[in-house]
């Protein structure tokens, strides 16, 4: 008699995972972008008020030809720049921050630098730099989402993505799109795999739709529609005309490049301690401020009047301006004014599209204006798809006429990128070479 065996009991299958809106962690996310929301909007709501709004009142009335400045405002800035290299000083800010982009790429902002920097960098406005907001607002928001997320004892991974829904409660006002503060954040941080890039994508739109929301009860403004373009119709020929507009917009960004490294090395050989830097830095600038006015502040109130005397600047006047926005842009960067270059980079981008229309008349002003005004910041901050957004959306132009304008930007990110691939490339083909001749 033969014994028989029994099949042994398989295992039960493990239960399907539970879907993220679930989870506590899905709450706990929604919260925290909630809480990051309003305290971003009030936050950018005083220092934008501040440094902004009301610290560059003495600016206006200003004529915006030759020497339209006037001479005391040497003196403020010389005094901005003592303010500022004082504060960096006494609270112990750096004396080389990251920019923006490495703020974004690196998910982490330290709490104990955000005073300090908020400050400087609102004295450095509100003194007339060359500069942004949109440096401090990513401290702002940044720091908090970094701070809440340590008190917390959150994951590193979930650190990372609070600090980035931080910085969206903070763009949320300044940007008023919840749109473009998305993709300007993702597309510049690239957070990751599919799972951890909808996490940063749900915290980024409700923190900055809450925002948004909180900042256009209080104010009753909007960012967007702030360049009154001519309208112009859309025709096939303006893709084609997109490409050397591209181009043109890359040795803009080149230019730049070259300018803030010249006076990256005239700093570099004279030795100065940091409020003397300032101090100097704040007496160029200014000096450059009244020769030529609009080179001071962000350049958003001072592109409008570019915009607007459009045909009566003159083609000199353009040109020299575009170079000196360079040179105070760079020697506020190099001198310890703190703030960020989206702004600069709309100024200059902008100037160049009036600048090509006067050299072309028969190019569209809407056309030239709109497509330099993308691909200059796209070139430059290397975040194509959100400055065609941007552009788009401060133009107010037509669902049509974007299409020139992706390809100015896609023309001037692709060349800019191909430069920066040849010089890394050589670089490294003259350290492999220099290798063996060391040994």
């Amino acid at each position: 008699m033969t014994a028989t065996t029994e099949p042994a009991p398989t295992a039960a299958p493990p239960p399907p995972p539970q879907p993220f809106t679930r989870t506590r962690e899905f709450w706990v996310l929604v919260v925290s972008a909630l809480v990051l929301g309003v305290y971003g909007a009030l936050a950018s709501l005083v220092f934008m008020g501040v440094a902004v709004h009301d610290g560059g009142k003495w600016y206006h009335d200003t004529n915006p030809r030759w020497f339209g400045g006037h001479w005391w405002w040497i003196a403020a800035t010389a005094g901005a720049g003592i303010l500022v290299g004082l504060i960096r000083q006494l609270m112990k800010v750096p004396e080389k921050l990251p920019g923006l982009v490495e703020d974004l790429q690196a998910e982490e902002v330290e709490p104990r630098l955000v005073a300090g920097t908020v400050l400087a960098s609102a004295v450095s406005l509100i003194g007339g730099a060359s500069l942004g907001p949109e440096k401090a607002l990513s401290y702002i928001g940044g720091g908090a989402g970094t701070w809440l997320s340590r008190r917390r004892k959150y994951s590193k991974d979930d650190t990372r993505l609070n600090t980035l829904t931080g910085m969206a409660g903070a763009f949320g006002g300044l940007f008023s799109s919840v749109v473009i503060v998305a993709m300007l954040i993702l597309e510049i941080a690239r957070p990751g795999p599919a799972g951890r890039f909808s996490k940063a994508l749900l915290g980024t739109v409700i923190a900055s739709s809450v925002s948004f929301g909180i900042y256009f009860a209080i104010i009753g403004s909007v960012f967007l529609d702030a360049y009154q373009v001519p309208a112009f119709k859309f025709h096939d020929w303006q893709m084609l005309a997109a490409i050397p507009l591209g181009l043109f917009a890359a040795v803009v960004c080149a230019l730049l490049a070259v300018v803030g490294k010249s006076v990256q090395v005239l700093f570099g050989r004279v030795k100065l301690p940091g409020v003397a830097k300032a101090t100097v830095g704040g007496l160029l600038f200014g000096l450059v401020g009244v020769i030529l006015p609009l080179t001071m502040f962000t350049g958003t109130d001072q592109l409008k009047s570019v915009l607007k005397d459009a045909g009566t600047l003159g083609i000199g006047l353009l040109a020299v301006l575009l170079i000196a926005k360079m040179f105070t842009f760079a020697v506020a960067n190099e001198t310890g004014f703190v703030g960020g270059p989206l702004f600069v980079a709309l100024f200059l981008g902008g100037t160049a599209g009036v600048f090509v229309h006067e050299v072309i008349p028969s190019l569209p002003l809407g056309l030239a204006f709109t497509c330099l005004l993308a691909a200059v910041g796209g070139g430059l901050i290397s975040m194509p798809f959100s400055m065609v957004l941007i552009a788009a959306f401060l133009t107010q132009v037509g669902a049509l006429q974007t299409a020139p304008i992706m390809i100015a930007v896609i023309t001037s990110f692709l060349t800019v990128e191909g430069f920066k691939y040849l010089i890394a490339s050589r670089q490294q083909a003259r350290t492999a070479a220099a290798k063996p001749a060391a040994s």
